[in-house]
């Protein structure tokens, strides 16, 4: 959708949910909610639908409420509370319903309240405000984030050698870039860029405040792999040795030795 066609789509949205009685509210998140960041081509409609106590389940099974809805090619159940749904266009919606109290279930950054019955622009910034303190509570520390990317590299080169390579790929992408990814926004320097963030996913808009250092990573990822092992343990080095206290060189050379490119 291009942004006339994705604004339309959401105030349908809020029009028909406005009609409904039932409905207490409705909160756009993520891109939808348009505040550091516009749709483009590629952005879903993201939002979260707030219903009378004891309506949530009718209003995820029957769907009437949403724009065009005879067009829709595909849905499934992703959470409890939560659905995605296809479009014959490809367009993608995600979004849950909740009462007003069960709100709290959930944990959120960006949003922008287009209906509200029921307070829910106080409820949404306290729960906005204890996902930002719990988030910075289970940010792990330094020596466990770089341990877990230099272990990381050297398990993700093995399974690569021993011929587990989508798992070895899996690996490197899914526990070594996110703690590589926390120590380079932590230590690296954010030159250029927007420099938003997300609390969380710590690899989305990376690129944006840190444009050097996601040219980088990105390079590197898309070398085979044992060259990207290889080149991420570079990476550390260049960018974390003389910034990061205590960075484990000796470790560091240790998994070196094993990686060979």
């Amino acid at each position: 959708m291009n942004l006339p066609e994705y604004n339309a789509f959401a105030e349908q949205l809020r029009r028909n949910l406005e009609a409904d009685p039932r409905v207490v509210g409705l909160i756009a998140c993520g891109s939808m909610a348009q505040l550091d960041t516009r749709p483009d081509d590629w952005s879903d409609h993201d939002f979260l639908v707030v219903v009378q106590p004891g309506l949530q389940e009718s209003f995820r099974e029957h769907l009437g409420w949403l724009p065009d809805v005879d067009r829709v090619a595909y849905r499934f159940r992703e959470t409890a509370h939560g659905l995605k749904l296809l479009y014959e266009s490809g367009h993608m919606l995600e979004f849950a319903v909740f009462d007003p109290d069960e709100l709290r279930v959930g944990r959120f950054n960006r949003f922008r309240v287009l209906l509200d019955r029921a307070d829910l622009q106080r409820r949404m910034e306290e729960i906005v405000a204890t996902t930002r303190e719990a988030r910075r509570a289970e940010a792990p520390s330094d020596a466990f984030a770089i341990g877990q990317v230099l272990t990381g590299v050297l398990v993700a080169y093995g399974r690569w050698v021993r011929g587990e390579r989508l798992s070895a790929r899996s690996f490197l992408i899914n526990m070594v870039m996110p703690n590589l990814v926390q120590l380079f926004r932590k230590y690296g320097t954010a030159v250029g860029g927007t420099g938003t963030t997300d609390n969380l996913d710590p690899l989305r808009r990376f690129e944006f405040g840190h444009v050097a250092e996601g040219e980088m990573l990105n390079e590197v990822l898309d070398r085979p792999l044992p060259q990207a092992a290889s080149g991420l343990l570079e990476l550390a080095r260049r960018e974390l040795a003389g910034r990061m206290p205590e960075f484990p060189e000796a470790a560091l050379a240790a998994v070196r030795r094993r990686v060979v490119a």
